[in-house]
């Protein structure tokens, strides 16, 4: 079995804190207690999807930030949300690209019909934390309307 992703997270910690990597230092502890404030939630340990869903949701929200921020005129904030995001988004699997998504798309809606529900419910689980849902949201349209 692999090493499980949250002792990958906190052995990365520890090797930023000795490096005094002060952005890696920020970003993995408070990723780690978002975990821990997630696992008391649900009141049970996260598996590595778990984790990654946590994971997936910081950088979303980073994300934002940065747009808000650079609508606001605070590129220099913007960019300190972005690559706060990209130091994240190494913990997570490769992104999907539109064309992949695409793809998963019509295969569900070969499987399962023409439901916009039904297929946002069977796609989003394979997607998460590797593509943007409103983007998945405006394929799956595309499709069912082509």
């Amino acid at each position: 079995m692999s090493i499980m992703l949250i002792e990958t997270l906190r052995a990365d910690l520890a090797t930023a804190r000795r490096a005094r990597d002060k952005v890696r230092t920020l970003v993995l502890s408070t990723t780690l207690a978002d975990v821990r404030n997630r696992e008391i939630e649900l009141g049970a340990t996260l598996d590595d999807e778990g984790v990654q869903g946590v994971i997936a949701r910081a950088i979303k929200q980073r994300r934002d930030a940065a747009t808000q921020m650079t609508a606001g005129g605070r590129p220099e904030l913007a960019e300190h949300e972005l690559t706060q995001a990209g130091v994240l988004q190494h913990y997570l699997p490769p992104e999907l690209t539109s064309a992949e998504v695409r793809e998963m798309v019509r295969e569900i809606v070969a499987e399962s019909g023409s439901q916009m529900g039904a297929v946002m419910s069977r796609l989003m689980p394979r997607i998460r934390g590797r593509f943007d849902g409103g983007a998945a949201s405006a394929i799956v349209r595309e499709e069912l309307s082509g």
